[in-house]
């Protein structure tokens, strides 16, 4: 990593080339962070290169760096930027954020007219969106289009999802309307002085939403959670 500059652009076809590598990553690091994302196959990560939807980071030595992608749902009114990921070696180093920045700008410049969307669990993600002028909303503002929410169905907290009709699960819901937002100066100052507030939702999240998973010790003890998510539980 050291003494290496890092290429972040719109990815070629000649990038196909680290697509295993990609989902590989995406996959090792949801399972680490206990936290599903839709598993994502190195067919559709080639796909999302050929249509010139997709942006990678690379080194000047031509190691991969980070990865993420466009999705459209329905025909084009809303927009999510997904699959973010860097390699272990070059987390938090900023260029996540540089990352986000450039395929926020690739999708304006795509869909100018597209509300743009994210899910997410981490606190990190939440600030990056909030310095482009993401806003916190609640999943009724999100797309309704089925093919998105079948993505969600390799995530560990699916059944959480489907238990809340889709209302509420635990990752939280941030958008950017071109029509109606306030500037990334003020959604980042309001995420400063709210953060806090943010750190306790996701807590709370947490407690309550798995509450109803918990099952009871065989021997009458405390209450422990299934096996699936006890690594979510003790975040």
């Amino acid at each position: 990593m050291d003494n290496q500059n890092i290429i972040i652009r719109v990815a070629t076809a000649a990038d196909k080339v680290y697509s295993k590598t990609i989902t590989d990553e995406m996959e090792a690091s949801a399972a680490a962070r206990g936290t599903g994302i839709a598993k994502r196959s190195p067919d559709y990560v080639e796909q999302k290169i050929d249509e010139g939807k997709a942006v990678i980071a690379i080194t000047d030595q031509n190691e991969w760096v980070g990865f993420c992608y466009i999705e459209t749902w329905g025909h084009g009114e809303y927009v999510a930027n997904s699959g973010l990921i860097v390699a272990p070696a070059f987390r938090k180093s900023g260029v996540a954020k540089n990352i986000k920045q450039k395929i926020f700008n690739l999708s304006r410049q795509k869909y100018p007219d597209s509300k743009i969307f994210g899910l997410t669990t981490g606190l990190a993600v939440m600030k990056i969106n909030s310095d482009l002028g993401y806003e916190p909303v609640t999943y009724s503002e999100l797309t309704q289009d089925e093919a998105f929410w079948a993505g969600c169905k390799s995530c560990v907290n699916y059944d959480i999802l489907m238990s809340k009709e889709r209302k509420n699960c635990m990752c939280t819901a941030m958008l950017f309307d071109p029509k109606d937002h306030y500037e990334p100066e003020e959604t980042k100052e309001f995420f400063k002085e709210n953060v806090k507030g943010f750190e306790r939702l996701l807590r709370f999240k947490q407690w309550k939403l798995l509450r109803p998973f918990m099952k009871k010790d065989k021997t009458g003890g405390a209450a422990k959670p299934k096996s699936l998510l006890h690594h979510l539980f003790h975040l």
